[in-house]
């Protein structure tokens, strides 16, 4: 299978403001939890929201990002935890960072994590 997009995730200092916002803007997120948010549109990008004490949970040695650093990650979907485990073995093989190796996640994915080539997640 390809790689698609399936998500956009941005680091938010306050998830409740934060999902205020994205709610008055239309956009519905389910619940409100202190640390992890997701919304399902219509189409194409399911807005996911994670604070920066959340994102250490699983992104070990992370540090919140300084002046222009990237504050967003683009999220990519495959058929099987192989795949996963496949490209990004690819990916680390031509030089690409991983800040996260494979893993199976307690949401229930495959995930892992590398750096694009201007240093974002």
């Amino acid at each position: 299978m390809e790689p698609r997009p399936t998500a956009l995730g941005l680091v938010v200092a306050d998830m409740r403001a934060s999902v205020a916002f994205y709610r008055r803007l239309g956009v519905a997120f389910p619940s409100d939890t202190d640390d992890h948010e997701e919304a399902q549109l219509s189409s194409w990008p399911r807005p996911m929201l994670d604070t920066e004490s959340s994102l250490v949970t699983y992104v070990p040695g992370r540090r919140r990002p300084t002046g222009g650093s990237a504050r967003a990650s683009l999220a990519f979907e495959l058929g099987t935890s192989a795949e996963v485990d496949t490209l990004h073995a690819e990916l680390v093989a031509t030089g690409v960072w991983s800040t996260v190796k494979p893993w199976d996640a307690v949401w229930g994915h495959r995930w892992a994590s590398v750096v694009n080539p201007d240093g974002a997640c």
